[in-house]
């Protein structure tokens, strides 16, 4: 039956016996699909192993204990949050401290004093007794802080908190915890649900947590769940990470991106990746996860050194790993702060870092613009190019640059060249000042971009005080301020 096809093969594989229209027998075919080959994880290149000579961090010779830091870069200096208690404060459990340093290697101090309380139990709450392993955000003009609470014994019952802050010292709590344990398994651990970390990346809030009563945890307990929203205070629109990917919260805890328990994480914009630090034998290990949560696409590496408790990673205020400012391409520094003794708690916080390099950050035009946000570039015409969000802002002065970038190149990468250009600001272009005292610089399209008063200056650009009606008649653009 010339022009036909044999019935059975329409289907995708051919079954044993299958014949044509007119009854004669076929030869079977059998079609196979190929698996897709799955990426090795690349190995990454480490140097520059560092670490404090002594304790960079503790509450002073009340503090029984200390540990579990998070530590912010921003500003210049080193601010971190740690969990300890001191005499008088609240009630008689668990306190967060706060104390800044110029380098990661310390001294860590509050004014006078090697640290201050800045929060603690609140009676009657889930958090009445303990307040500790504190993670803190800057996003939007706001500090949050994720911790884990507890009414009264530490190893029952914990749950997920947040707070939030003008300044990062003086708290206001939630209403009620945001993470509570699962339940779903019963094990010898009844610690609950706790240990928290949060980053931001592209308008998600992601909060990793141990959860030793969750599906996915270990026989011991051990698992680091994920949950993501828009909302900082986790109220509305929460997702939870399943083997299917994100999907609404609410069903089983049943996939644990790495078996540890107090881990913290942070987002490399070079490596375009998720970065985990949890402790192993040798020291703190990074496991690295693509931003889909779909493979490793880097081997682990290992911060070496003793350690008792988890570790801090040294991030800026949105969670992020900042590359390093003389090679934002390819360097991708590594630091941590943590406990390496025990007194008997853990204690005795010191510093321990090194470097990744060669991590080809700008590759690609969307890995440079994650790698050199904030980065200015020389330009093809003889000024300046600033990387943001994307794209670039052209400034006519490289001073200009210096008081609004990360850092200055020499060089300017290739990639660059394929981000679009959405702005020119240009020598002495008009400055405004609101009402509520906030800087714009117009460009020349009279866009509006917030800047810091040194900036305007830089552009010799006189500022005029305007009306709200006349600052808000020019399109909002974007935020200079370093």
């Amino acid at each position: 039956m010339r022009g036909r096809l044999p019935l059975c093969l329409v289907a995708v594989a051919l079954l044993a016996g299958c014949t044509q229209v007119d009854g004669s027998p076929v030869t079977q075919v059998v079609q196979r699909q190929r698996p897709v080959p799955v990426p090795q994880p690349v190995e990454l290149r480490t140097a520059a192993e560092r670490g404090s000579p002594g304790v960079v961090a503790a509450g002073g010779l009340p503090a029984p204990y200390n540990y579990g830091p998070s530590v912010l870069s921003e500003g210049g200096r080193y601010r971190a949050w740690w969990c300890s208690q001191l005499p008088g404060v609240g009630p008689a459990g668990d306190d967060v401290l706060h104390a800044s340093a110029a380098s990661p290697d310390g001294p860590f101090t509050e004014g006078a004093a090697p640290a201050v309380p800045v929060f603690a139990g609140e009676p009657g709450r889930f958090d009445g007794m303990h307040t500790c392993d504190p993670s803190v955000l800057h996003v939007g003009g706001r500090y949050y802080l994720y911790y884990t609470g507890a009414a009264g014994d530490h190893a029952h019952g914990n749950a997920i908190g947040v707070a939030t802050s003008a300044d990062g010292m003086a708290w206001t709590r939630g209403a009620a915890p945001i993470v509570t344990a699962a339940g779903e398994v019963p094990r010898g651990n009844v610690y609950g649900a706790g240990q928290p970390s949060a980053v931001f990346v592209d308008g998600w809030f992601y909060l990793l947590f141990t959860d030793t009563t969750a599906k996915g945890a270990g026989w011991n307990g051990a698992g680091q769940f994920v949950l993501r929203s828009r909302d900082p205070l986790f109220g509305e629109d929460v997702q939870a990470l399943t083997e299917r990917g994100f999907r609404p919260a609410g069903g089983e805890r049943g996939r644990s991106v790495v078996d540890a328990f107090s881990a913290d994480w942070a987002y490399s914009p070079t490596l375009d990746a998720f970065a985990i630090a949890h402790q192993t034998t040798g020291g703190t290990q990074i496991t690295f996860w693509d931003r889909e949560f779909t493979r490793h696409p880097y081997a682990p590496v290992t911060i070496p050194g003793p350690w008792q408790e988890g570790p801090g990673l040294v991030r800026d205020g949105e969670g992020w790993i900042r590359p390093s400012t003389s090679d934002p391409c390819g360097t991708v520094p590594l630091d941590v702060l943590r406990a390496t003794a025990l007194a008997p708690a853990p204690t005795d916080i010191r510093h321990f870092g090194l470097d990744i390099t060669d991590a080809g950050g700008c590759g690609t035009a969307p890995r440079a613009a994650r790698a050199l946000d904030g980065v200015a570039v020389p330009s093809p015409v003889r000024t300046v190019d600033l990387v943001h969000d994307g794209a670039r802002v052209r400034l006519e002065r490289r001073s200009v640059a210096e008081t609004v970038a990360v850092t200055v190149l020499d060089d300017r990468p290739d990639p660059v060249d394929a981000l679009p250009v959405i702005a020119e600001i240009a020598s002495g272009a008009p400055a405004l000042r609101s009402p509520t005292g906030e800087v714009g610089l117009l460009d020349t399209r009279g866009g509006l971009w917030r800047i810091t008063p040194e900036t305007a200056r830089a552009n010799t650009s006189p500022i005029a005080d305007v009306t709200e009606a006349q600052w808000r008649s020019h399109p909002a653009r974007g935020d200079l301020r370093p």
